[in-house]
Formats: C-alpha cells, sequence, structure tokens
C-alpha cells in the first residue's frame, strides 16, 4: 500500500497557515491550500494535500474540506484545531497543535513559508481577487465547464519557466494514477 501522507500534510498545512499568516478563517485557508497545491503542482506534477477542488462562485473550494469545516469535523481534525465563534465576518481558526513538518519535502516547506509570507496580513476578501485571475484555473474551469466543476490541476500547467512541460506533468499525473490503482493509497 502506498502511504501518501495527505491527510497529516493537510492538517499541518492548516497549522501553519494559521499560526503564520492573520485573519486565518475557513475562506482565507481554503484560498491558501488552493495556492499551495496548485502551485506545488504546476512544478512537480503533484499536489500537496491531495484535495480535489471545485469551481464556485466565489473561488477555488475543496468541498470535501469546506464540507468538514462547516459541519462536524473528523477527530484528528478536532484535535488539531478549533474555530473562534464568528466576529468580524469570519471565525478564525486556531490551532491547537503544534506544526509537523515530518511530513512534507523541503520544498512544501518553502512553498508553505512563501504563501504565508505573500499572504500574511491578507483577508480573505482581499485575496479574491488573486483566485479569481483571467486564464487560471478558477477562470477556465468556471467559463468552460460550469460552476461546481472540479478544477484540473492540470490547468495550472503554462509556459512559466518553474512550470513543469505539459506532456511531463500528464505522464506524471497517469504514472500516479496508476500506482495508487496498483498498490492502493492511504
Amino acid at each position: 500500500m502506498i502511504i501518501t501522507h495527505h491527510r497529516e500534510k493537510l492538517i499541518n498545512a492548516i497549522i501553519f497557515f494559521a499560526n503564520n499568516t492573520k485573519y486565518c478563517g475557513k475562506t482565507k485557508l481554503l484560498k491558501l491550500l488552493y495556492f499551495l497545491d496548485f502551485k506545488h503542482f504546476k512544478e512537480t506534477g503533484k499536489s500537496v494535500t491531495g484535495l480535489d477542488y471545485y469551481a464556485w462562485q466565489m473561488g477555488p473550494v475543496p468541498k470535501e474540506l469546506f464540507e468538514e469545516l462547516s459541519g462536524r469535523m473528523k477527530p484528528d481534525m478536532q484535535a488539531a484545531i478549533h474555530q473562534l465563534p464568528a466576529s468580524e465576518d469570519f471565525q478564525q481558526i486556531r490551532p491547537k497543535k503544534k506544526f509537523d513538518n515530518q511530513y512534507f519535502s523541503e520544498k512544501e516547506q518553502r512553498l508553505l513559508e512563501e504563501i504565508a509570507f505573500i499572504f500574511r496580513d491578507a483577508k480573505a476578501d482581499e485575496m479574491i481577487e488573486a483566485t479569481h485571475l483571467k486564464n487560471e484555473p478558477w477562470d477556465k474551469t468556471l467559463k468552460q465547464k460550469g460552476e461546481f466543476k472540479k478544477i484540473d490541476y492540470m490547468l495550472s500547467i503554462d509556459s512559466d519557466i518553474v512550470s513543469l512541460p505539459y506532456e511531463e506533468a500528464k505522464d506524471r499525473l497517469k504514472e500516479r494514477s496508476e500506482m495508487y490503482k496498483v498498490f492502493g493509497v492511504k
């Protein structure tokens, strides 16, 4: 069985962003995770958390996590974070545990730090513009497939110097999918 540690990475990324940014509520957190996953995919051909994102009107949303944070959190998430009562139009997320970097590569840790630095003082509504840029994955999905459709990670591949070539990213995605089918995923 292949062990991806996606859940551990997700929980620790949430802890990291809650500790290293201001105004970290649910909406801001979802946008930070989107940047982490899509930037990492662009450079390596794989996401950090394994989340699937959907093109909602207000931006890219990892639906499963959104629902968990909006309702009944799983025990591991409850043990790691709590959400303060809503105030100032957002519900702040506070960590209960310390960040554990053992699940992250150096590149993933660098991206966590970079994204937290860029958006440290931003409020969620200020980040909306960054996720709604023309011809970015959310925008392309919304225009081509419509609202509530899954955003394809391959849409992050472009001509940027740090981006993997399209065919290489496609091959890595296919290989990973085949490995998951053969060996299972945990």
